[in-house]
């Protein structure tokens, strides 16, 4: 984690959101100041409705803070661009393109020579492990190669934040672990910065180096919580666990009543 925003390759600063419903509007997001480090994994965690994928919407610049601003080495960020990229739970592929077409979209839309665009996308194609599969069309993979398909063209855009909301949240058991395997390796050959909302603590304490808890009405982030573990984790380990529950509690105590927290002094 960096020590100041300074040193952040992603900084937000006194960021808040605020919708209009009718007459009135609704506070979303609270105050929300972070740094994440070049290179770093961070897991952004909190029940439904509490915020984490508006949040992500505005570090992808799809959506505009009512205050604050958010930064991506130093600079104030406009809207969306190439150094971000987001990945979705619905994948959001092109149809009617193939594998290697997908992965190429990015650097056709650069202008870079269909050489180039060749060479980028069968590149990336190896990285995820679907060199056999580029010239398929969406239709034709499962849940699991869609979603590797979607991380490959967010990389070969030349992006070195990648945004993921909930990615593997649509897919089943056995895919989701493989993909969370997968997304491992490829951010520790790639030194990629991600930022990865998800709903599940367990996916939260296996892939990240720090989670940030958010509680809702309005969002704020309550807890940054450093995971000391080693790679590869075992969920099954006690050490685990013990991590796997700490963050559990952190992040359903804001729901337990004031009164409820501590031990009662009355007889």
């Amino acid at each position: 984690m960096p020590e100041t925003q300074a040193q952040a390759v992603l900084a937000l600063r006194g960021v808040t959101k605020r919708f209009p419903v009718g007459d009135g509007e609704i506070e979303a997001l609270a105050r929300i100041d972070l740094a994440i480090g070049r290179g770093e994994f961070v897991c952004l965690i909190g029940a439904s409705g509490c915020g984490k994928s508006t949040l992500l919407r505005i570090v992808a610049g799809f959506e505009e803070p009512t205050t604050g601003e958010v930064a991506v080495r130093g600079r104030k960020i406009a809207g969306p661009a190439s150094d971000r990229g987001m990945v979705f739970q619905d994948y959001a592929l092109f149809p009617w393109m193939t594998v290697r077409q997908n992965i190429g979209f990015g650097p056709r839309q650069r202008g870079l020579s269909r050489r180039e665009v060749d060479a980028i996308a069968d590149e990336f194609a190896r990285l995820v492990g679907l060199e056999r599969f580029a010239d398929r069309y969406p239709s034709q993979l499962s849940g699991g190669m869609k979603q590797r398909v979607a991380i490959a063209r967010v990389l070969a855009n030349d992006a070195d934040i990648l945004l993921m909301d909930e990615p593997f949240g649509a897919l089943d058991a056995l895919t989701r672990e493989q993909l969370q395997r997968e997304l491992l390796q490829i951010w520790m050959r790639t030194h990629v910065t991600i930022l990865f909302v998800t709903h599940s603590v367990e996916e939260a304490v296996l892939l990240a180096d720090r989670v940030l808890v958010m509680s809702a009405g309005p969002g704020r982030i309550e807890n940054s919580i450093a995971i000391g573990l080693a790679r590869p984790r075992d969920v099954a380990s006690p050490e685990f666990n013990a991590v796997r529950r700490d963050v559990a509690r952190r992040l359903t105590s804001h729901l337990i009543p004031a009164r409820d927290r501590e031990p009662s002094l009355a007889g």
